[in-house]
């Protein structure tokens, strides 16, 4: 498929699939024109790319993962690299979780603002 089709199936603009590209996380064949020709297969791996970006990895640590979620060749080093995403992921989740809870004490607030009247604002105490 061509890269606008690419493009269009995943959500990803041409300029993103570039990108991938020139940092070696997808490639593509090239026809005498020099039109880039994609395999079916690019749609999955640019929604884990677009995954593993989401989960915070960097486009150097995703080239680094790929031969193992590729093909499955892992090393002891690469184990430990994965290890160690997947416990800085668990920890943004963490954030994340408390930032929701955060958010759900000042909806609360507000809530009853409009309700009663009264101040959303936290009293601190010093």
């Amino acid at each position: 498929m061509r890269v606008g089709e690419l493009a269009a199936r995943t959500g990803v603009s041409v300029r993103a699939l570039r990108y991938y590209e020139e940092q070696n996380l997808l490639s593509a064949e090239r026809s005498p024109s020099g039109q880039r020709h994609y395999p079916g297969s690019a749609v999955d791996r640019v929604r884990l790319i677009q995954q593993l970006y989401a989960a915070g990895l960097s486009s150097r640590t995703i080239v680094e993962l790929m031969p193992c979620v590729i093909d499955g060749q892992a090393t002891p080093a690469l184990l430990e690299r994965l290890a160690a995403e997947r416990e800085q992921v668990d920890r943004r989740i963490v954030d994340l979780m408390h930032v929701r809870d955060r958010l759900g004490s000042v909806i609360t607030a507000a809530t009853s603002n409009m309700v009663t009247g009264t101040s959303c604002r936290r009293e601190t105490t010093a």
